[in-house]
Formats: structure tokens, C-alpha cells, sequence
């Protein structure tokens, strides 16, 4: 953020009305919701790592005991039951990246929906960029 030179404040006494006020408060609150959609997303990118333990996985043997993780706790089980449970656990994470990409377009739809109508009414007058 930046403050604005003082030639650049332009006071053309444009009234704000409720209406305006309610497209500024639901702008701001998509931009929050939008960010923390970001940082969700790159949680779950770190999938990459799954691919590396399914591919270390494979070529251990099947009948041997590993080591999975489940929350905060590592549990033994079998190197076949732990590839089925990561091919479970890997198509969670892309349908949970698949729903947040969705939400993150929806969002940036009504945001540029809303900057358009706040641009045309106050245009440098305010400032929306994140």
C-alpha cells in the first residue's frame, strides 16, 4: 500500500451512497476470501511430495512394512494397503483443488464485476488494486 501524492488525491465531491458502500464492503470481503483460498492452495500443492512417496512406495516391496502418516501419527501397515491409501489420499487433494480453483474464479469474477462498477462511479478516487 502506498499513500497518495497529493496531486493525485482527487476530491470531485462524487457522493457515496449506501449501495456503494455495501459493493466496497463486499469487494473487500472477497479479497480477504480470495487470498486465504491462495494460501490453502499452496498447502495442497505440496502433493507433489505424494507423487514421491506413491513412486518410493512402488518400488519397496509390497509386503513390507511402512510407515503412513494419518494426522500427527505415523501407523505400520503393509506397502500395498499405503499405495491404496495414497491413491485415496491424492485424489482428495485434487478434489479439494479442483473446489478451491472454482471458488478463486468465482471470486475474481464478482471482484472484477465490482471494480468495473466502483471504477466507473469513483475512478481514481479509489484504489482496489490488492
Amino acid at each position: 500500500m502506498r499513500m497518495l501524492e497529493q496531486e493525485e488525491e482527487v476530491d470531485d465531491g462524487t457522493e457515496v451512497t449506501w449501495e456503494d458502500q455495501q459493493r466496497i464492503s463486499t469487494f473487500s470481503k472477497l479479497n480477504a476470501r480470495y487470498g486465504l483460498i491462495l494460501e490453502k492452495v499452496e498447502r495442497f500443492e505440496k502433493k507433489e511430495a505424494l507423487d514421491d512417496v506413491a513412486m518410493e512406495l512402488e518400488l519397496a516391496d509390497e509386503e513390507e512394512a511402512v510407515l503412513y502418516k494419518v494426522g500427527e501419527t505415523f501407523v505400520h501397515m503393509r506397502g500395498s494397503r499405503a499405495i491404496k491409501r495414497l491413491e485415496k489420499d491424492q485424489e482428495r487433494v485434487n478434489e479439494k483443488l479442483e473446489e478451491l480453483s472454482s471458488q478463486s474464479d468465482d471470486c475474481q469474477a464478482k471482484m472484477k464485476e465490482l471494480k468495473i462498477q466502483l471504477y466507473a462511479k469513483f475512478g481514481k478516487s479509489i484504489n482496489l488494486d490488492e
